[in-house]
Parts: structure tokens; sequence; C-alpha cells
């Protein structure tokens, strides 16, 4: 074998290497992605069964039950057309109420509930922590008021 083959040969088994680094890169990264399904979409049939997504939406009024002396609680989520029933086990955020948005990751199990495995409670954009507004309002800031319906 030649010095030119040689240097082909292992010119070809490097690209091969990394074709193969790629490929296994991208397809661990496609099995890690979570993806933002509506309840709406859920109950079309977009969302796949068996594997870990986001459940986006409202906590519908009066759904929250607690199960006593246990983490389990179980909600409703809505996007105002469709709505799924949620079970999780686990510590709430502070933020979580009925009304509030939420992000939920979890698997949609066979009997069409979602089983989350985190919940996240979503604020809306105009949140200030009331220490922040007092000390702005302090400081004589024309914005230091906490926005209505803000304690």
């Amino acid at each position: 074998m030649t010095a030119r083959q040689q240097r082909m040969m292992v010119v070809g088994l490097v690209l091969a290497g990394v074709a193969a680094a790629a490929i296994l890169g991208l397809r661990a990264f496609d099995e890690n992605m979570l993806y933002f399904y509506s309840p709406s979409q859920i109950a079309a049939g977009e969302a796949p069964t068996g594997r870990k997504i986001r459940l986006g939406g409202l906590v519908t009024h009066g759904s929250v039950t607690r199960t006593p002396g246990e983490l389990a609680v179980h909600f409703t989520v809505t996007d105002n057309r469709e709505s799924m029933a949620v079970t999780y086990a686990g510590v709430l955020p502070d933020l979580f109420r009925e009304g509030q948005g939420v992000i939920a990751h979890g698997i949609v199990g066979p009997d069409r509930t979602f089983v989350a495995d985190e919940v996240l409670a979503k604020h809306d954009e105009n949140y200030m922590p009331p220490e922040v507004a007092d000390s702005l309002q302090a400081q004589g800031h024309p914005g230091g008021a906490a926005p209505a319906g803000m304690p």
C-alpha cells in the first residue's frame, strides 16, 4: 500500500468516525427533547404516548384535590377548549394555584391522564416581588407601585 493510499484510508476513517459521532449526538439530542403540547393537541392525538412531554395551560378552578397524608395531588389543566386530568406526587411550587398557568413535565398515561414528575408555576410578565415594589416606591420611583391585583 502506498503512502497516499494510507493517508486516504486514515482520512476516510476519521470522516466515518465524525459522521458516527454526529449521528449518535443527534439521536441523543432528539431523545432528550421535551416538546410542549396543549390539552387540545393531546386530545387531538398529536402528542406521543409513553414519551416525556410538557403540558401547559391553566389550572381549572375547583379541580385541585389532595390525598390526605400524602404528597399526591390531582388537578385539571385547560386551554379553554379542552381539559386534561393531571396526577402529581411531590411538592408543588409556591405560585401554584387555581386559575394560574402551569407547565407540567411527564407522560400521557394509557388512560389519557397526564402523570407529571415536575410541575412549574408561571406568573405574568407584570409580576414584581412586593419587596422590590416597596423599595422602589420608598425611593420615589414612579414604577414602584405593585401591579393591579398584587398585594
